[in-house]
């Protein structure tokens, strides 16, 4: 989906224009992909924007950064603050917010001296269903990829790295020049992992199943959302190792996501899932899902943050904003 350009971008602590947002050719995340990066929602509830499960995500952003030994040059509290600010700069009543940290301009090694600066930057701008509505709605059609996710042992998926989406670049572009929406890619083993940039949940007989952690999976805030709200309904999550073939005699399944939100499968290779479109489960999910934004499911987690709550007190960080 291309972008739709908003006015400011946070940067290491200032407000800059949009166009001024650039980085130097020789930034070292650009040449070996050494960023942490976040993808937030901010939703129009009735109480106004709120962003979903904000601190989780800036607190995931740090987690990534730690893997990697990565300095992050501002505090969980200067970050979230941050993110409330480039959305309010920007008017923006629901948005998709970007937060990025990277190895800056300094030192063309593999491994980046200490000297290289640790650079950060926020960018919130309108965005839709990641699938496309009608994907959202009725279902998308996939396919399973021959590109499987890196083994454990060789890079950890556990952060939300840039350097790990080139395996996400390579499922979905292959799905899409077969003609399907998205790919689902297996693990070192052969057993289901998950899309180029989505967790995948399998219905069976009223059980939720997904693959765990250790199936090379980046474990997601949706997801865990899910997991959460199934239990409320009193539906049964199974986190375990499955064959590839469980998505061919599965009655439902999903992709969840900050970007694909809640989005049904309904063909994996050509065969129908269930009854080929959104399954009855998935649809209750969805419902639950998306009523925590119009107010119909309640808020029991405390998941909605509403924007601007966080700068409250006159000494609070407030960036500044670049002349």
């Amino acid at each position: 989906m291309s972008i739709t350009q908003s006015e400011y971008i946070w940067r290491d602590g200032q407000m800059i224009p949009w166009a001024e947002a650039t980085t130097h050719v020789l930034s070292h995340g650009l040449h070996y992909g050494t960023s942490m990066f976040e993808g937030i929602r901010v939703y129009d509830t009735p109480k106004g924007p709120c962003g979903f499960r904000l601190r989780g995500h800036v607190e995931r952003l740090f987690s990534s950064a730690k893997i990697y030994a990565m300095e992050i040059p501002f505090s969980v509290d200067e970050l979230v603050n941050a993110c409330h600010e480039t959305v309010q700069i920007n008017k923006l009543t629901s948005a998709y917010l970007r937060p990025i940290a990277y190895h800056g301009y300094g030192d063309i090694g593999v491994s980046p001296g200490p000297d290289t600066p640790i650079n950060v930057a926020i960018a919130a701008f309108p965005w839709g269903a990641y699938l496309g509505e009608a994907g959202r709605q009725n279902g998308v059609d996939v396919c399973v990829s021959s590109w499987r996710r890196p083994a454990p042992d060789t890079i950890p998926m556990a952060a939300k790295a840039a350097g790990n989406y080139l395996s996400g670049f390579l499922i979905s572009r292959e799905a899409k020049n077969r003609g399907f929406a998205e790919g689902i890619a297996l693990d070192v083993d052969g057993r289901l992992s998950e899309g180029a940039g989505e967790n995948l949940f399998i219905v069976k007989d009223g059980t939720l199943f997904t693959p765990p952690a250790a199936a090379s999976i980046l474990s997601g805030i949706t997801r865990d959302c899910v997991i959460k709200l199934a239990a409320q309904m009193g539906l049964q999550t199974k986190e375990q190792a499955m064959p590839r073939e469980m998505l061919y005699v599965a009655d439902e399944v999903f992709f969840t996501g900050t970007a694909a939100e809640i989005t049904p499968i309904r063909s994996v290779d050509g065969n129908p899932v269930g009854e080929a479109g959104c399954g009855e489960i998935t649809r209750a999910i969805q419902e639950r899902f998306f009523g925590l934004f119009t107010g119909a499911t309640p808020d029991s987690e405390n998941w909605l943050e509403p924007i601007g709550s966080n700068v409250v007190r006159e000494d609070a960080h407030v960036s500044k904003i670049a002349v």
